[in-house]
């Protein structure tokens, strides 16, 4: 469960309040929470397969950046190009799989994970929340992805400079 800190600045990321939060699964640099753990089934009942779910806004739109600048593209074809990679994504998907499931099993998006996996790059902001919530190593595209933001949260929550660029 979130504290009423917490619930209130997510609540002030996303400009409505969070539904069916387990967990804050990981803070930016300025100590906010940016990706929550969300329940695989929503209060009302509707299935949810984003297990980690970004909520910073200035996280969220640099992530947004690299998808229209073609990063999603590129990482799909080093997928393509790359059967260890291949393999490491597989892996990235069945532990995504594992985690949700160890809370909740919903039928409705049984060996489903998100964000494209284990085949596709579908959504970065799925593939960076994985890697911020599970740690380095886990998903290998996401670890891709977020080497190439700049840490969101120098400039404090919710505040922005441009992100797009490299994480030096």
């Amino acid at each position: 469960m979130l504290s009423p800190e917490d619930f209130a600045a997510v609540a002030a990321q996303l400009g409505r309040e969070p539904r069916s939060v387990i967990d804050v699964a990981h803070r930016c640099s300025c100590g906010q929470p940016d990706v929550l753990k969300t329940a695989p089934r929503l209060d009302d009942g509707t299935p949810f397969p984003t297990l980690y779910y970004m909520t910073c806004p200035k996280a969220t739109g640099a992530i947004g950046t690299l998808e229209a600048n073609g990063v999603m593209k590129d990482l799909a074809d080093a997928l393509a190009a790359d059967p260890e990679l291949t393999a490491d994504y597989e892996k990235a998907h069945e532990i995504y799989l594992q985690e949700r499931e160890a809370i909740e099993h919903v039928t409705e998006i049984a060996g489903i994970s998100a964000g494209g996996m284990p085949t596709r790059v579908k959504c970065l902001h799925v593939l960076i929340g994985h890697s911020l919530a599970a740690g380095p190593g886990v998903n290998p595209l996401g670890d891709r992805a977020l080497a190439m933001l700049k840490d969101w949260g120098q400039t404090g929550p919710c505040g922005g400079d441009d992100l797009a660029g490299s994480s030096d």
